[in-house]
């Protein structure tokens, strides 16, 4: 029986892998056999989830990136280049919160979002697309957000969703540019997932608008994403470009 999601032996990136959605899209594609860079600034947690990795017989990178400094990117794309020789997927993972309400949002704040959700994303993309126009092939999924699409009564969202709307738009035209060249980029978009970003942000009001809010009354659990992911970093998604996968609980849907 062929496996339309199989990605054994190929190669990938992920962003932000050092805790969070980016630990479990990287220790998801490692069991499925994928060669996995994971990339992100804590090196010392990297190398953690680098044993993890390890552990189900690939090849797996730990390289220190900040993806708001665009030579780190160069660098890092060059060694994953050196090592692997090819890079076949990205996940582009790696954002900053913004729970702070518009009027107490400092310049710094606002930039530091920007940067890490809009920015890094594009620095990423850019990059590793110059590796996949020469192969002709690529799979790219940015994360998003289903604030992409809406926003959250009652907790500050100004910042990170602008940052995700524009991540949503962004995909939209690096598709549409590089559609002919045998790469897709795709948005998964996530409800409200248990992480290191999202604990930073919670508290008991926050909780009661997601039970409120989601017609499913939770948070998405640990490894409700990976399926979605893998469709779009599979070549089970080889005709869909420029979409958004949500992957929200309902929260949409309302």
């Amino acid at each position: 029986m062929k496996n339309y999601f199989d990605v054994s032996g190929k190669y990938a990136v992920v962003t932000g892998a050092s805790s969070g959605l980016g630990r479990q899209f990287a220790l998801c594609l490692a069991e499925q056999g994928c060669n996995v860079a994971i990339l992100a600034r804590r090196l010392e947690k990297l190398e953690e989830v680098k044993k993890e990795c390890e552990a189900f017989g690939v090849k797996c990178l730990a390289i220190r990136c900040d993806v708001t400094d665009t030579q780190n990117i160069v660098d890092a794309v060059a060694q994953i280049t050196s090592e692997f020789g090819r890079i076949d997927i990205l996940i582009n993972n790696a954002a900053a919160g913004f729970a702070t309400p518009a009027v107490e949002a400092t310049d710094e704040i606002w930039q530091r979002v920007i940067d890490t959700n809009v920015n890094g994303v594009f620095y990423v993309a850019r990059e590793v697309g110059k590796v996949m126009l020469k192969q002709n092939y690529g799979r790219i999924v940015n994360i998003g957000s289903f604030h992409c699409q809406v926003t959250m009564n009652g907790v500050p969202r100004s910042g990170y969703s602008t940052a995700k709307g524009a991540v949503l738009m962004m995909s939209k035209a690096l598709a549409a540019e590089w559609a002919k060249n045998g790469i897709t980029v795709n948005v998964l978009g996530p409800g409200y997932f248990k992480s290191e970003m999202a604990d930073k942000v919670t508290d008991e009001k926050y909780d009661a608008g997601i039970r409120n809010g989601c017609p499913m009354g939770r948070r998405g659990n640990p490894g409700e994403l990976n399926g979605a992911m893998l469709y779009l970093a599979s070549d089970a998604s080889s005709y869909v470009t420029g979409q958004l996968l949500l992957v929200d609980g309902g929260w949409t849907i309302v």
